[in-house]
């Protein structure tokens, strides 16, 4: 497209596309997933024990989580403790390779966590870790 200026010289659209705003979008969206995203993760409040060593969670997990009034949830769903088993086994084929992890307040009695924790051996399931928080540096708690 060419058009005439007003001292009579004909110049040519400049056809470049502005990038500017696309751009801005996408770093708008990026902050919103990274902000929204630990919040997935993490949809029940626990408040794990600490320890000083701590392995990162950093597959694809099944995480089974005991809350400080003893509900147990599998993933964000709540279950009940006698139907940990079945629900382990439709969501998962090969129970030999795939790490459960078990998040558990620091408060719930060592009754409960045992129970749960049986369950899930009962079901096959023989590679279970414990969710735990680091200590910090200075030897005291977070």
């Amino acid at each position: 497209m060419a058009f005439t200026t007003s001292s009579g010289r004909t110049q040519s659209a400049l056809a470049d596309i502005n990038i500017t705003p696309l751009v801005d979008v996408i770093l708008v969206l990026l902050i919103i997933f990274m902000v929204t995203a630990p919040v997935l993760q993490s949809g029940i409040d626990v408040s794990v024990p600490k320890t000083r060593t701590v392995k990162e969670i950093t597959e694809e997990r099944l995480v089974i989580t005991i809350n400080k009034d003893q509900r147990v949830f599998l993933g964000n769903d709540a279950i009940n403790i006698n139907d940990i088993g079945s629900k382990l086994r439709q969501r998962i084929r090969d129970p030999r390779n795939q790490m459960i992890f078990l998040r558990a307040d620091e408060n719930v009695p060592f009754g409960a966590f045992a129970t749960v924790m049986d369950a899930v051996k009962q079901a096959g399931f023989s590679n279970v870790s414990i969710v735990t928080q680091p200590i910090d540096q200075n030897g005291g708690k977070h």
